[in-house]
């Protein structure tokens, strides 16, 4: 009768490895996620090299040591994570096959999904990797995407903050509801943030009016946001903030001083392909710390 809820309870966090040094850092952040959540760690590592060439090739090229295996990637990402929490269980494994395909089937049964950038050093290091984008654009669990320099950890907190964007549509529960557990977890603030904006037209019309749309944009931005922050526990610490501007600068402004950013994503029923919205894409490709994209669902009318 349990075994559903102990089967959602125990979903495993799931990261994505390749032995560059950001899926390193994921690991870290993925190992702290498993501990906070009390639940296990799975690290997958997905390439197609090993399908065609593999070891046999090093070793033909007289340099066996030229490219690591995938096994032996995978064997020093556990490591690493058994080293930072000795106790947390850990899973891994080698898939063939295309890393975004692999990772999305993953996210069907994880509770949330890890990935780091592809970029290295310099300006690389901002850039999104296609599989990073991918993923938080298709993944029907939450994907923490790692940015920042500080985001190898989940714990203990750098800021002390978690930032959650509310946009208009009052539904996003499972966003507010996410975002509230990782405050909690982490034992800290919860800053609800839900950007505003008053169209030009609307305070020209008239100079002895010049005031009053805004503040009705404004009015209705606060009830929109307590709407969707109504059903947060009550021990959970909640800073609400109403800004003028696009949402999209609004919260990476934000990031700054965060240690995560949680976003929605709407997925529409019966479609198919990327469906991430201007503003989580945004966040992905400019926040100054890791980015969590929480997907809700819209069904198609």
């Amino acid at each position: 009768m349990n075994a559903p809820v102990e089967r959602a309870l125990l979903a495993p966090v799931v990261v994505g490895v390749d032995g560059s040094e950001p899926s390193l850092r994921a690991v870290d952040w993925a190992a702290d996620e498993a501990v906070l959540r009390g639940v296990p760690l799975r690290m997958v590592y997905a390439c197609l090299w090993d399908r065609y060439e593999g070891a046999a090739v090093a070793r033909d090229i007289g340099r066996p040591t030229a490219l690591p295996l995938p096994q032996d990637v995978v064997g020093a990402a556990v490591q690493r994570a058994r080293t930072r929490h000795p106790d947390v269980q850990v899973s891994a494994d080698v898939v063939f096959e295309e890393p975004e395909y692999a990772l999305f089937r993953e996210g069907r049964d994880a509770s949330v999904l890890v990935v780091g950038t592809r970029g290295r050093g310099g300006i690389a290091e901002m850039l999104l990797g296609s599989v990073s984008l991918a993923v938080a654009a298709s993944a029907d669990c939450p994907v923490i995407v790692l940015r920042g320099s500080h985001d190898n950890q989940a714990m203990p907190p750098v800021h002390g903050r978690v930032v959650v964007g509310v946009g208009e549509e009052v539904k996003e529960s499972a966003v507010v509801r996410f975002a509230a557990e990782e405050a909690r977890r982490r034992g800290v603030p919860l800053e609800a943030v839900r950007a505003w904006r008053c169209p030009a037209h609307e305070t020209t019309d008239h100079p002895l009016l010049a005031g009053d749309p805004a503040r009705l944009h404004e009015e209705k931005a606060v009830e929109e946001l307590e709407a969707a922050l109504q059903d947060v526990p009550a021990d959970v610490d909640v800073h609400r903030r109403t800004v003028e501007g696009h949402a999209r600068r609004v919260l990476v402004d934000a990031s700054h001083e965060a240690d995560l950013l949680i976003v929605g994503a709407r997925r529409r029923e019966g479609r198919f392909g990327l469906q991430l919205g201007r503003v989580a894409h945004a966040a992905l490709h400019h926040s100054a710390c890791a980015v969590a994209v929480v997907p809700h669902r819209e069904h198609e009318a």
